[in-house]
């Protein structure tokens, strides 16, 4: 048994909300991903102030938090998308009353920016969230890895099995293991360590992955993970996405992956890169708290409902 809670899965003729967190998001970004949920029985209600816009944000922060907050207690609604990352989701989860998470857990789904509320959810609600693709990664006429991405968190989202086979990469280091599989983007795990929406990282699976960072700063974090004993707790890492990396004039001399590979090559457990999930295409769904295990270069989760 996992140790967070798995919220009951969806089913046709089930409620969703789709609401904004984060960056502004245009009508027309949200409407194909509307009829998908559709076409897979739901019913989709937006949050009120979806598509405000504050310069960079989806409106204000309190009106961010209080459609987060409409859909967490409306108990119709059995999940809860974001509509796009970007920043700002850090910025709205102190304005959402712990006691109200408690008592309403349900699906949150998102990936990027929403690595905040993630963690929030396992540290604060003890509560098993989806990473996973966007409405704004959603289109009418999807290529074949977008319907992949999309069919994962079909699967995901109406708890059907989720297994899959990790990269043969060449810096992976074999193994296996078993635990909670927690964590998200990078940045945002590296911007929220330290508070209360840190998670219990022992004996968990640490999936991460990242987007447009310099290299030198995902050295930074992989130290600060370091120091702050989480790779020495965590019983297997999965490495996602390391994408459009940038670099000084002066080059750091290693790539995004050889840096994390420096830092858990001598660490003793199961480290595999390459696994499609995070700012790239598919973007396959992972159950953040769910149990999973690393055996026979797979990657196996053991979906339930607590």
């Amino acid at each position: 048994m996992s140790r967070y809670y798995h919220p009951p899965f969806v089913n046709e003729g089930d409620s969703i909300a789709i609401v904004s967190t984060a960056r502004h998001i245009d009508r027309t970004k949200v409407e194909p991903a509307i009829r998908l949920f559709e076409s897979w029985g739901l019913n989709v209600v937006l949050g009120e102030h979806i598509y405000n816009q504050d310069n960079q944000f989806a409106g204000e922060d309190q009106y961010r938090a209080q459609d987060l907050k409409d859909a967490i207690q409306d108990p119709e609604i059995k999940a809860i998308v974001c509509s796009r990352g970007g920043y700002g989701t850090v910025r709205v989860i102190d304005l959402v009353d712990d006691e109200l998470l408690l008592k309403n857990r349900k699906w949150i789904i998102g990936y990027s920016d929403i690595t905040s509320l993630h963690m929030h959810m396992q540290a604060v609600a003890k509560c098993a969230s989806i990473h996973a693709t966007m409405p704004v990664n959603i289109s009418d006429t999807p290529d074949e890895k977008e319907m992949q991405s999309t069919a994962s968190l079909c699967r995901a989202m109406f708890g059907q099995d989720l297994n899959y086979q990790l990269s043969d990469h060449r810096l992976n280091i074999h193994g296996e293991a078993q635990g909670e599989i927690l964590g998200g983007n990078l940045s945002m795990i590296y911007s929220m360590l330290g508070s209360k929406s840190c998670p219990d990282w022992y004996n968990a699976i640490l999936f991460i992955e990242d987007l447009d960072e310099y290299l030198y700063h995902i050295d930074r974090m992989m130290m600060n993970l370091k120091r702050n004993k989480i790779l020495d707790k965590v019983a297997g890492i999965v490495v996602g996405g390391m994408s459009d990396m940038n670099d000084n004039t002066i080059p750091f001399g290693l790539g995004a992956e050889e840096i994390i590979h420096s830092h858990t090559k001598n660490l003793g457990i199961p480290v595999y890169f390459g696994f499609e999930a995070g700012h790239l295409s598919p973007n396959l769904a992972l159950v953040m708290g769910s149990r999973c295990s690393i055996k026979g270069g797979r990657l196996n989760f053991s979906l339930e409902n607590s």
